[in-house]
């Protein structure tokens, strides 16, 4: 007969400031771990008691959660179901690296740090190479964090300018038929990057380095014949890109100058027939050992818990389409 003796182990409460953060609203923190690990839950008294073949791992995640609250952080949905998809990998939240370094503020005084094992990596790359390749879904802060490392590299002079640019690919041929000058008719496509900067930075000081030229913010297009050196540049939504304007992009980088693509190969709006450079630089680069490619996944999405869950289901569907 099979031996049903369930392990149990106890975790005490004692000390800790605010145990409601712990649990979640009813419970819910606690509902999740159960679910996940498949073990029973039980407060007694200053204890909690935790009973199911896989209560060590459901341990290790309360361990980690309580490491959170106690550095002064707050444990939102994400947060907590990112710690326990990294339990059920085996892998503990504070060894992982994540969460670590302060990699710039924004212009509140919040810290902007990476929050998962892939943004770590990224963070990691950035800073090491002098090319990369940020490559993943929609909520990964691809574009976010790049913007926080330019940011942060020109304020300790490591770079003297800072270049954001998108492909205006919705306009296409229309966009003569828009309202407005030239930037007018393209503003809205680099609306995001402004966010960005506007976030970190701040916009009164984001417009004053603008009206510097030491923060450009311009359609791909405008890179066209120039050299950029001692610049943090960043070409956003990459995968919009032909292959001649990916090469005419990576063509642009100087001396002393940085260079970071993000893009999301899962929305591609080029008109049929036509490659992604994206795509393409892939395949030519890969063998570049200058040059790093980081993958970022569903697990990295960083936005409303169900952002996620829209992709894993988009990624199931197409998986089947296939």
């Amino acid at each position: 007969m099979e031996n049903d003796v369930k392990e149990i182990l106890r975790i005490s409460l004692t000390g800790t400031a605010d145990p409601g953060q712990l649990f979640g609203i009813h419970d819910n923190n606690l509902k999740k771990i159960e679910a996940a690990f498949a073990v029973e839950i039980v407060l007694r008294r200053d204890e909690l008691v935790i009973t199911g073949e896989r209560a060590a791992q459901a341990q290790g995640v309360i361990d980690d959660m309580l490491f959170v609250l106690e550095s002064g952080e707050t444990l939102d949905d994400q947060k907590v179901e990112y710690i326990i998809g990294l339990g059920a990998e085996g892998v503990s939240y504070r060894t992982s690296g994540v969460n670590k370094d302060v990699i710039a503020f924004t212009h509140r005084g919040k810290p902007i740090k990476a929050k998962t094992r892939g943004q770590t990596l990224y963070v990691e790359a950035i800073q090491k190479h002098e090319i990369v390749f940020g490559i993943g879904p929609a909520g990964t802060g691809k574009t976010y964090l790049a913007v926080a490392m330019a940011v942060s590299e020109y304020k300790s002079r490591g770079v003297e300018k800072i270049i954001l640019a998108r492909p205006a690919v919705e306009a296409g041929e229309r966009l003569g038929f828009l309202p407005g000058d030239l930037q007018e008719k393209v503003d809205p496509y680099l609306r995001p990057l402004y966010d960005a900067l506007y976030d970190i930075m701040g916009r009164d000081m984001t417009l004053r380095l603008k009206e510097k030229e030491i923060i450009e913010v311009v359609p791909l297009a405008y890179m066209r014949g120039r050299t950029l050196d001692g610049a943090f540049i960043i070409l956003d939504e990459a995968q919009n890109t032909t292959r001649e304007q990916m090469k005419m992009f990576l063509t642009r980088m100087g001396f002393g100058s940085r260079v970071v693509i993000t893009g999301d190969v899962t929305q591609i709006d080029l008109p049929e027939g036509r490659a992604s450079g994206l795509l393409h630089a892939e395949r030519v680069l890969r063998d570049v050992k200058e040059i790093s490619f980081q993958r970022l996944t569903e697990s990295d999405v960083v936005r409303h818990s169900l952002v996620k869950r829209i992709i894993s289901a988009y990624e199931r569907y197409e998986k089947k389409a296939k």
